[in-house]
């Protein structure tokens, strides 16, 4: 396997680059490393999220919905 370190101003090992081949062979091996993927959510999809967040607010505002607490907001994240 060709792997490259990656490293920070002081040298020290921060990362590890995988190519690709290598990266799907070893999915291949181990399932659970698919679980580890992140799949960046597509434009639409941080708007429309955007939009609901806003229109909670103002639910929240207006006296029609229950604010929630902050740490079950943090939770989400």
């Amino acid at each position: 396997m060709r792997l490259q370190v990656i490293q920070d101003s002081k040298g020290k090992a921060t990362g590890v680059y995988i190519p690709i081949k290598e990266w799907k062979e070893l999915k291949k091996q181990y399932r659970d490393l698919e679980a580890l993927e992140y799949e960046e959510p597509a434009k639409e999809q941080i708007l429309q999220e955007l939009r609901e967040a806003v229109n909670e607010l103002k639910l929240v505002e207006q006296g029609k919905l229950k604010a929630r607490p902050a740490q079950e907001l943090l939770d989400e994240l």
